[in-house]
């Protein structure tokens, strides 16, 4: 009997087929949209939460040139964003913005935005969804849904989400009162 050969090798022939490429062409191009789309996603917006117990009160500077102040039982969101923007979910706030100041910063309480022009400023926020601005230094404006309004130095208004009201003229004792019990 003879023995078996060996299976011989042949080289291999490639073939093109238009169908193939197309279909590799498909995932590619998937692969790489899928890629683009997790990088442009992928950055979720750096914010930053703070609370001040019911013992103390917290004082921080949350950008170069903006200090914030939250009396106790405050909380409050901070997203890093251009403009600086900043939540209050409960409580008060004083924030102290330096002229020099390379952010801006712009304050949403409710549906209300408020947005700053180098000033020193309150916010307190009541549970009736009636809060209270008072401003020390500078000037705010205010967006709620009647219009916009201005508060200037040395001023205060009450407002909601829709209107400004009790807008009147204000001792600086009075801009953050609790502030001064540090």
């Amino acid at each position: 009997m003879q023995e078996p050969k060996p299976p011989g090798i042949e080289p291999f022939t490639f073939v093109f087929s238009w169908r193939r490429f197309l279909v590799h062409c498909a995932i590619m191009s998937v692969c790489i949209m899928l890629g683009l789309m997790t990088w442009y996603f992928g950055k979720p917006p750096s914010i930053r939460f703070y609370e001040a117990t019911s013992e103390e009160q917290l004082a921080t500077a949350i950008a170069p040139g903006i200090d914030m102040a939250l009396d106790t039982r405050s909380s409050i969101a901070v997203k890093e964003d251009q403009p600086l923007q900043v939540e209050l979910f409960k409580g008060n706030v004083y924030f102290d913005i330096k002229k020099n100041a390379t952010n801006q910063l712009e304050a949403k309480v409710g549906n209300a935005i408020i947005k700053n022009f180098g000033t020193r400023f309150s916010i307190q926020m009541q549970k009736d969804g009636n809060n209270h601005i008072a401003v020390a230094d500078g000037y705010i404006k205010i967006h709620v849904a009647s219009g916009v309004y201005q508060i200037n130095a040395s001023e205060q208004a009450d407002f909601d989400d829709t209107s400004v009201s009790k807008h009147q003229l204000i001792t600086d004792r009075n801009i953050a009162p609790w502030r001064s019990q540090q």
